[in-house]
């Protein structure tokens, strides 16, 4: 569990992190959109921060998730002026793909192809504004 201090730390480095990559360095996606930031997590010390990279659109995900780490340092660069006048130093930026959102619409895909036949009706219940009570015993 994170401690209010990490959660603090987090939520800076996701606004933050997200106005870097969007308005500060767009020339790294080379014209592809930015990658969106689902989540950062930063170790108790506050030396590491894991950040979580939604790359569902723009091409090949493993690509452009190597082209962010091999300008990890310039991210951080970026980072670290923006937020110079808040931390003392800038966590390391290490970076993740995030693929929940690929799987979310994967398992609704799925779900959606099940074939569920309605639940069968009951012949006992005449009244419909009554609800139904359950039955304790067989012979009931």
């Amino acid at each position: 569990m994170e401690s209010k201090r990490q959660q603090k730390m987090a939520s800076l480095l996701q606004q933050e992190l997200a106005a870097v990559l969007q308005r500060d360095l767009p020339h790294l996606f080379n014209g592809a959109l930015a990658p969106g930031i689902s989540t950062v997590r930063v170790t108790p010390d506050l030396g590491q921060a894991r950040v979580y990279l939604s790359l569902l659109l723009g091409g090949d995900a493993e690509a452009r998730l190597q082209d962010i780490r091999d300008n990890a340092k310039a991210i951080r660069q970026a980072l670290g002026k923006r937020i110079r006048q808040t931390v003392r130093v800038v966590p390391e930026l290490i970076f993740f793909h995030d693929d929940s959102a690929a799987y979310a619409a994967h398992m609704d895909q799925v779900l959606g192809s099940l074939n569920i036949p309605p639940a069968p009706k009951n012949d006992d219940e005449d009244d419909e504004d009554q609800p139904a009570r359950p039955r304790l015993f067989n012979n009931e």
